[in-house]
Formats: structure tokens, sequence, C-alpha cells
């Protein structure tokens, strides 16, 4: 069930009634935030709030990579995965990372701390290989940096 806050927030961004639907993908990183990710329950929750099926909303949500379809830890690493970014050392960083984070693309650290999970660009080509951690980006990332970058998040 989508709680009354919830219903208000995403109420705030359907700018014309007749169009609630539009208002999916914005609704979907509401309900992200406070949940962590979107389930399927609320999937029909949300496409029943807005006048959609389920079906319509799951294809709206399994197309931006930045909403969850399942769990994820507290922190979602986006490795960029772009060209420019594998010219620049991709593999090197992602190979650092799953070996000190002891988890492979998709996967999630044992303590829930972590998720990495590939990205197709971060828009940052001239300063690769490049990371996202939540909505952090940071560039020109060296493996040798990685543990001053993933000590950020505890």
């Amino acid at each position: 069930m989508l709680s009354d806050a919830l219903k208000r927030e995403i109420e705030s961004h359907i700018h014309e009634p007749e169009h609630r639907a539009a208002a999916c993908t914005e609704a979907l990183r509401i309900v992200q935030r406070e949940r962590g990710w979107i389930d399927d329950e609320s999937i029909r929750d949300i496409a029943e709030f807005l006048t959609m099926t389920p079906h319509e909303l799951d294809g709206v949500a399994t197309f931006f990579n930045l909403i969850h379809r399942r769990p994820v830890g507290r922190n979602v690493i986006r490795i960029c995965s772009s060209v420019s970014c594998w010219v620049l050392g991709y593999d090197k960083l992602r190979d650092a990372l799953q070996k000190k984070l002891e988890i492979k693309p998709g996967q999630t650290t044992a303590d829930q701390r972590f998720t990495l999970i590939p990205n197709q660009c971060l828009g940052c080509c001239d300063h690769g290989p490049a990371l996202m951690v939540n909505g952090d980006l940071h560039r020109d990332v060296d493996p040798d940096r990685l543990d001053d970058v993933l000590n950020r998040y505890a």
C-alpha cells in the first residue's frame, strides 16, 4: 500500500489529471527512495494510483537503469562500461572492485553495503574510468584510489 504521504508527493508531480501516467517515472523514484527498490506490490499500487496497468508500469521500471526491481545494498555502485571508460581502464577498475567487494556485477555484498551494477555511460568520457556511488560521481578512478572512494560509504 502507498502511504498517504507517498500519494501526496506523487500527486504533486501530476500536472494534468487526464495524464496521470506521465508522472510514472517520478512516482517510481519516490517509492524507491522510501523502500530502496520497487517490488511487484509497489508496481501494482503505483499503477493503480496512476490509472495504468502493472504491465505498462513495469515496462517503464525495467527500461530505466536507475530503478531497481530487486533489492540492492545501501550503496549502489554504477561502474561506467562505455567505450571511452573501457579504453581508459574499465577492466582494471571492474576487476579491482570485484576482488575488493568479493562480488560480480549485479550482485550485493554479504553485509548489504554495496551493489555493483554496470552502467553504459555516466557522461564523463574525458575523465574515465568513472563510477557513481549513489548519486556521487567519481572520475578518473584508479584502482589504487578505490579504498579512498569506498571508505566514504559506511
